[in-house]
């Protein structure tokens, strides 16, 4: 016979683990007791000495699909002589536990959802341990219903049954309810009064009018039209004041999905993920969605439902609903329904909402398809706020990111923990959103930051923000070095590697503004390298919103005067005074600081190819860009030059401006001069990366920077440098663009602190 205590951490509360732990205990004849601690789960078994050890294995081999084990700690106790296996309250202990993210409709769930028979029938908050909300519901841990927002129900008999019983999957189901005693639906107008008649069925009938009509989700409200109605998706681009920027759209299932859009199995699998991410999917045409849901795009993003209202709404009623994030452009998302009612009511005709109050908002997930599995363009609800296993234990560190897309990072020991996506911080609301989650998260995973992380760049939000932590060290990280040991630390990188990081912008050490950079080093310093030949970013953040200024800029570098007597259609777009403005501007250095980011390059090339000369949302002319390059056949690469300056390798784009600019000029197709420009830049990434180890001998590079984003570009660079005997790192848990640098702080602050 045999005792032991077993100890397990991870995301193993709210998420069925206990009543799975009595079923096993049962089924393998073990006394003993099972609870909840602050710390994850606590058991004790006792049995046979092959039951016990048949018990421990099937713990990480059968676990609920929601279940997320980091430890697993088992020591031998002396015989109690028990004789039955039982739940005990929640106890306490050292606060280690993790919340699981909201999740979307199991298919148990949902196979009740629409049986006439079932007394969740067309309930639309039907939910069990298996599926449903979490972290946009619980305001403290352990993970009980009095510390969720579903505390303000009281269970009925019927619910209160399946919640006691063990054997029954709504066993400490904290969000369960029903008809009887969970809550409710309601339809309001855009003053917030309430509108007669069933809820759903008339929203429905709202939506195939053209309405717009803003729906409460899990982590706040999403503003829908008729995706295939172009005349109701452009009165919501006009009243939300988004020109461009493409809508998200959801699908009841595959078979809708496959009438507008190419989806391969490993697209499909991730659909069906219980994060229900947006997916960013190849356009079919001829399609039937509205042109205006993602104009001048090749891509549509599209999710499938991840709450029983959303399948109710959708179910043999749409091909596909725009759900936008319910927001101003630029603010966080509606989640509170007074602020809703009041931020949205300038846009939304109706709001169908309901009575569960949402604690803390979590916008939706972006992934696309990298190299046969996931890239995270943004890691919001459905994955917030899973912990991201470290290289090495550190002291506390809370990190505040940058600017853009901005997310909180904490860590605890070998830990970090990221918050959902908050926005960029250019307003104030976005700013209290930033206090909020810090808040939320320093008090949900009881985390008390010793040091203070934070973006070199002294004119940034998070920057101010972060100096409101007025007792703690603040540790500024440059913000290059950051998007570098965000990806070591996510694939537990140790030692020295050789980082490419590409992106728009970033304040360098050196005063001047990075973004095309080639670095060496760890978690602790770098060294930088090498980097693009920096140019000038005439009328500064003029010209990263008029992609036209840096075709003119990049033109003036590559034949200096000749720039403005080139026969080309896109620079005759500029009058004449405006172009000898902004070349008086360059060569006087009037307002033009230098820049050697890579974005701005992208921006000069699909400027010089017509395809954009203006931007209406970030990254719009490189995403088309790419679009172009994916149309053309691979064929030469245009040449370039590296030069060794006072030790910084320099790699200069002048010669590949020259020849481009002449196959634009014989009219050379358009993609197949945006496919030699994106192999060129693959070519010169890995001739830098080849020249670094010769310097340093490693040969392990990391990728990370907005830049890789675009698939075309990771994924080629990335088989070239495998190809050349590199050992390549990318992103997979966090974005490789800002909404993944506040990991990188956090971990290059833990290491300068420890040091």
């Amino acid at each position: 016979m045999k005792r032991a205590r077993v100890e397990i951490e991870g995301i193993v509360q709210g998420v069925g683990f206990r009543p799975f732990i009595y079923r096993l205990a049962r089924e393998c004849r073990l006394a003993g007791w099972v609870r909840n601690t602050t710390a994850g789960v606590e058991l004790e078994v006792e049995g046979s000495e092959a039951a016990c050890d048949r018990f421990l294995a099937a713990i990480e081999t059968e676990a609920p699909p929601l279940a997320v084990i980091s430890s697993i700690h088992a020591e031998p106790l002396a015989l109690k002589h028990d004789h039955d296996f039982s739940i005990l309250p929640s106890g306490h202990g050292v606060s280690h536990a993790q919340v699981s993210p909201d999740c979307d409709v199991c298919t148990d769930c949902l196979r009740e959802l629409f049986d006439p028979r079932d007394r969740r029938y067309r309930y639309p908050f039907i939910n069990c341990t298996n599926c449903g909300p979490r972290y946009s519901i619980i305001t403290g841990i352990p993970y009980d219903r009095p510390l969720t927002t579903m505390a303000e129900f009281c269970l009925c008999d019927s619910c209160r049954e399946e919640y006691r019983d063990p054997a029954n999957r709504r066993f400490h189901a904290q969000p369960t309810a029903c008809p009887a005693c969970g809550p409710r639906l309601a339809l309001l107008d855009h003053q917030g009064e309430p509108v007669a008649g069933d809820p759903l069925a008339r929203s429905v009938q709202l939506l195939r009018e053209g309405s717009i009509v803003a729906v409460k989700g899990v982590g706040g409200y999403h503003l829908a039209v008729d995706a295939c109605n172009e005349a109701a998706v452009n009165e919501l681009r006009r009243r939300k004041k988004r020109d461009e920027k493409p809508f998200a759209v959801m699908s009841p299932g595959m078979n809708e999905v496959g009438r507008f859009a190419h989806c391969s199995k490993v697209e499909e699998r991730l659909l069906h993920g219980t994060e229900r991410p947006i997916l960013l999917l190849k356009k079919k045409e001829p399609h039937p969605i509205s042109a205006s849901v993602a104009p001048v795009n090749a891509y549509f993003g599209v999710m499938l439902p991840s709450t029983p209202l959303h399948h109710l709404l959708l179910r043999d009623n749409f091909t596909a609903l725009v759900m936008t994030s319910g927001n101003l452009s630029d603010e966080p998302i509606a989640y509170a329904d007074d602020e809703a009612v009041g931020r949205l009511a300038g846009i939304a005709d109706y709001f169908l909402t309901h009575d569960r109050r949402i604690h803390m908002r979590a916008d939706d997930s972006v992934v696309r398809v990298f190299q046969g599995g996931p890239l995270l363009l943004r890691r919001s609800r459905g994955y917030v706020p899973r912990g991201i296993l470290l290289p090495f234990p550190q002291k506390s560190v809370v990190a505040v990111g940058a600017e853009l897309k901005s997310a909180l990072c904490l860590t605890r020991d070998n830990t970090a923990f990221m918050s959902h996506h908050i926005g960029d911080l250019q307003n104030s609301a976005t700013l209290r959103s930033l206090e909020e989650s810090a808040v939320h998260l320093r008090r949900l995973l009881e985390i008390e930051p010793v040091t203070v992380a934070h973006d070199l760049h002294p004119d940034y939000l998070s920057t101010a923000f972060a100096e409101q932590f007025a007792d703690l060290p603040k540790v500024p990280v440059q913000h290059h070095h950051a998007h570098m040991a965000s990806c070591m630390a996510e694939n537990r990188v140790e030692g020295a590697a050789i980082g490419v990081i590409l992106d728009g912008t970033g304040f360098g050490t050196d005063g001047t503004v990075w973004g095309g950079e080639f670095l060496f080093g760890d978690y602790r310093s770098f060294r930088r390298m090498g980097h693009f030949r920096q140019v000038a970013l005439p009328g500064g953040d003029a010209a990263v919103r008029e992609p036209l200024r840096m075709a003119l800029s990049y033109c003036h570098q590559a034949f200096g005067n000749k720039a403005a007597e080139l026969s080309l259609a896109p620079l005759k777009t500029l009058k004449d005074s405006d172009r000898r403005l902004l070349v008086r501007m360059i060569e006087q250095d009037i307002n033009t600081p230098l820049t050697s980011s890579c974005g701005r390059l992208f921006d000069a090339v699909a400027a010089l190819l017509g395809l954009r000369f203006r931007v209406s949302y970030e990254g719009q002319a490189a995403m088309e860009l790419e679009a172009l390059a994916e149309t053309g056949e691979r064929t030469w690469n245009y040449p370039y030059a590296i030069v060794r300056r006072e030790g910084m390798l320099v790699l200069d784009f002048s010669l590949t401006i020259q020849a481009l600019v002449q196959d634009v000029q014989e009219g050379v197709l358009s993609g197949i001069i945006a496919r030699r420009f994106h192999d060129t830049l693959v070519s010169a990434a890995v001739d830098m990366c080849g020249k670094i180890k010769m310097d340093t001998g490693v040969s392990r590079v990391v990728l990370s920077g907005g830049v890789f984003q675009n698939r075309l570009f990771a994924e080629n660079l990335y088989e070239r440098l495998e190809t050349e005997g590199f050992t390549v790192f990318a992103h997979r848990l966090v974005p490789p663009n800002d909404g993944g640098i506040a990991l990188g702080q956090a971990v290059v602050a833990g290491c300068r602190d420890e040091a």
